[in-house]
């Protein structure tokens, strides 16, 4: 048929280009075989990071009760210290009344010898008893009345004087003893203090630990992550190779057919042209054969991511309080810092804080941030969450609203920030960061919220 004739020679002008490479179905087998071994692989590890990271955050829970522990113990101590010197007080003025009832006891016991003395030894003298002298029985009488009387006052006196003096020392010895209990207690407080920033140091010690452990499998899930990428990469690769030579295959079948369409209606025209076949015949007739013609050459194509009442009420104080909050945005985190006044210096917490040099920065802890937002209404709170979580009226932690406070860890004691509405809450959140805006954090949040503006 004409057809052949046609799709025999050169390749046709409009022609598909050359083939583009078609990779094998063994190929991109094996290329998936090691996406599949990677993602396995990716899988492992994932949950291993995630069970370290469950140890972390468990550890970090412990290590935020242990350092609000700290700060409970030193509120405790400054509390034993305040009573130690409270009673040192005490101790010295009962002794100052002590000395002085003492030295009332000497005068008056003068004062009853004098006239004891007077009385039997000159009855002649200017004293009250000479006015009672008398040669008569009668007068002598009258005169030992009287000086019965007088020494029978003054003893009176005397004794009074005495049983104060002893209620007196009975006082500065209860004084004593209460200043040896306060001073025993401020020392067990001290080595509660103590306790507590070396269970901080120990707590600190266990989550560095595990942190270096969860950053290793960090770094070997990244490799993984980097070799699965790869993998992918080749399947995508050898994928969009095969789909690119479909597409090349598809369009060279349609241009074969549609060239073949052509050949064919062509072949079929010149077949029913019988006139044109004759004259054709015709010229021919009697003319020698060309044998030598040559076929034009052809250009193949190339392809181309501790409080008090608030001294304000109402929408007032709630929006006093958030806005003192709000003003601290962005002060640094520092453990142990925060006044009524506003940010103070850091303390050492002897780990997470020390690390990240807290004693030497100015700013807040979330207690700390509490006491300073509070103290605009009136409100004087502890610095210590577990007390402020305390300090005012309980509400269930799902009706919370806005200027209340939030609580975690057992009895509040790990962390506290305060309600901005809309999911949002106001924090001082850890070492190394800063006041901050965050969404609520469900997870390990106490049953209840803190509302110091009830009003």
């Amino acid at each position: 048929m004409a057809v052949l004739v046609v799709l025999g020679g050169a390749a046709p002008v409009g022609a598909a280009p050359p083939a583009p490479p078609n990779p094998s179905d063994g190929e991109i087998a094996g290329a998936g075989a090691q996406v599949d071994a990677r993602v396995s692989e990716i899988g492992a590890l994932i949950n291993r990071v995630a069970a370290a990271d469950d140890r972390l955050r468990a550890l970090d829970d412990t290590l935020a009760i242990k350092r609000e522990a700290v700060n409970q113990a030193l509120v405790d101590l400054q509390n034993a210290r305040d009573a130690a010197d409270t009673a040192a007080a005490a101790v010295a003025d009962s002794q100052t009344h002590l000395v002085e009832v003492g030295a009332q006891v000497e005068v008056a016991r003068q004062e009853f010898d004098q006239v004891a003395t007077q009385a039997y030894v000159r009855p002649a003298t200017s004293s009250v008893v000479s006015y009672l002298a008398s040669t008569t029985p009668e007068a002598a009488m009258d005169r030992a009345n009287v000086l019965g009387m007088v020494a029978k006052n003054q003893r009176q006196v005397l004794d009074e004087l005495r049983r104060a003096q002893i209620a007196q020392a009975n006082q500065n010895a209860t004084a004593r003893q209460a200043k040896a209990d306060a001073d025993a207690a401020a020392a067990s407080a001290q080595a509660k203090r103590d306790a507590a920033q070396t269970a901080v140091s120990v707590a600190k010690t266990e989550f560095d630990t595990q942190a270096v452990a969860r950053d290793d499998l960090q770094r070997e899930r990244a490799a993984a992550q980097s070799a699965l990428d790869i993998a992918r990469s080749t399947v995508s690769g050898l994928q969009t190779q095969r789909e690119i030579f479909l597409s090349w295959d598809a369009q060279r079948e349609a241009e074969i057919m549609a060239l073949l369409a052509a050949a064919n209606a062509a072949a079929s025209r010149a077949a029913a042209d019988k006139a044109a076949r004759d004259r054709a015949a015709a010229l021919n007739e009697g003319q020698r054969p060309h044998a030598d013609l040559e076929s034009a050459p052809t250009t193949p194509r190339r392809t181309q991511p501790k409080p008090g009442k608030p001294q304000v009420t109402g929408s007032a104080a709630i929006e006093t309080v958030v806005d003192r909050a709000m003003s601290q945005l962005g002060v640094t985190y520092a453990w142990g810092g925060g006044d009524e006044d506003g940010p103070t210096l850091g303390i050492r917490d002897g780990g997470t804080g020390d690390a990240h040099g807290d004693f030497n920065k100015v700013g807040f802890d979330c207690s700390g941030l509490m006491l300073y937002a509070f103290a605009g209404i009136g409100v004087s709170l502890p610095h210590y969450s577990g007390y402020q979580y305390n300090a005012g009226t309980r509400v269930d932690v799902d009706d919370r609203r806005r200027g209340d406070m939030l609580f975690w860890g057992p009895g509040g004691s790990a962390h506290v920030a305060m309600y901005l509405g809309n999911g949002k809450m106001i924090e001082a959140p850890e070492s190394g960061d800063v006041v901050k805006i965050s969404p609520v954090r469900e997870a390990g949040i106490m049953p209840y919220a803190v509302r110091i503006v009830t009003g």
